[in-house]
């Protein structure tokens, strides 16, 4: 029998389903996902419903097959945080950041940076950046459990 199964397992090959070369990315036209970036880039997160509706007046004047409601959702994680210069940030938050030479610092970089190591200025400051920063910064790992706790309450406070 083991030899019948090995013979088996080397003619029918791995049974284990490969990921498409192209999961994890967009698969939507260049010109839908630019409108469908400009739409989710703003400070506050907007409602699905809104931008599915946007989205479909755009689609339709311009011949584009809309994309589904799941796409939308799935794009709410494409979304890039900006990046700040250091000089332009508050004093607070350029204390808690550690090893940051001059230049840009991303977005949920800050976030961390001021959720884990700063002041009430710092949090108060992270706190109102951009939806997309905190929604990062969440998924990074290494934050303290009450700067994490707190990061998430300020997202569901915000509706992130």
């Amino acid at each position: 029998m083991a030899r019948s199964v090995t013979r088996a397992r080397s003619r029918l090959g791995s049974s284990a389903r490969r990921r498409r070369s192209d999961a994890g990315k967009s698969r939507l036209a260049p010109p839908v996902e630019r409108k469908l970036m400009a739409l989710l880039g703003g400070a506050e997160r907007p409602r699905v419903g809104v931008v599915y509706a946007q989205l479909r007046a755009f689609c339709a004047r311009r011949g584009f097959e809309p994309p589904a409601r799941a796409s939308i959702y799935n794009a709410l994680a494409r979304v890039a945080a900006p990046a700040y210069l250091l000089e332009e940030l508050p004093p607070e938050v350029r204390r808690t950041l550690h090893n940051v030479e001059d230049g840009t610092v991303p977005g949920h970089q800050v976030v961390f940076a001021a959720f884990n190591y700063g002041d009430e200025r710092a949090l108060s400051f992270a706190a109102g950046m951009p939806w997309s920063c905190l929604l990062q910064a969440a998924r990074l790992p290494g934050f303290r459990p009450k700067s994490l706790a707190l990061l998430r309450a300020v997202m569901e406070f915000r509706g992130v």
